[in-house]
């Protein structure tokens, strides 16, 4: 990764003038392609599997609200990460858009700080070095202990905790179907291991599963 585009970890983000204006830089320079993005035939496959009454929670790592922006309750999604469509005041909790970051970001503020209580506004994602927000992952655990089905899509499955939901489900007594264009480490203890792409893939897998 070149110097234009470096990461900056939580640490540098609290302590480093500096850093917090090389993440907004970036972040201002990535949202108009974040924030056009739009959700496939995959988001609308778990959709389908709400409308049946047949969809617990949506556990994520994805950042940019694909899922609810295709028609999924905000309360069936659990962000591991977060998400990238708004700012959070890492003093006093507050959030505005990322649109409204953004714009100001345009207007000349380099790091924008919260107009509430003067803090830092931070992009609503975990960064490198930033704790996971324990309700979602208290939430996450409980889903994969009580599913009867868990569907891992589209992920590595490398990335810790994240990575070890499904391993959960599967001890808990759930049936596991990981669906992965490439292979993952847990596709040996799977019920079923369909690679492929995903908005090939998922829609058919939703209808046979029905």
């Amino acid at each position: 990764m070149g110097a234009q585009n470096r990461i900056v970890d939580f640490q540098e983000f609290g302590s480093s003038e500096a850093g917090r204006v090389e993440y907004w830089r970036q972040k201002a320079a990535a949202w108009p392609a974040m924030r056009d993005a739009q959700p496939n035939a995959g988001h609308y496959a778990f959709v389908e599997l709400h409308e049946q009454g047949r969809l617990d929670a949506l556990i994520t790592q994805n950042i940019e609200r694909l899922h609810q922006r295709s028609g999924l309750p905000a309360d069936k999604v659990l962000e591991l990460h977060g998400t990238t469509t708004e700012a959070v005041c890492l003093a006093c909790g507050d959030r505005i858009t990322s649109d409204e970051a953004c714009r100001r970001i345009e207007e000349g503020e380099k790091a924008p700080r919260c107009r509430k209580c003067g803090g830092f506004l931070k992009p609503a994602t975990i960064s490198f070095g930033q704790a996971m927000p324990r309700d979602v992952m208290v939430r996450a655990q409980v889903a994969a202990e009580t599913c009867a089905l868990m569907i891992a899509v589209g992920s590595s499955l490398v990335v810790e905790p994240a990575a070890s939901i499904p391993r959960v489900a599967r001890q808990a007594g759930a049936r596991l179907i990981i669906v992965n264009r490439d292979p993952t480490p847990l596709d040996g203890i799977a019920d079923a291991v369909v690679h492929g792409e995903i908005g090939a893939v998922l829609p058919e897998l939703v209808r046979r599963e029905g």
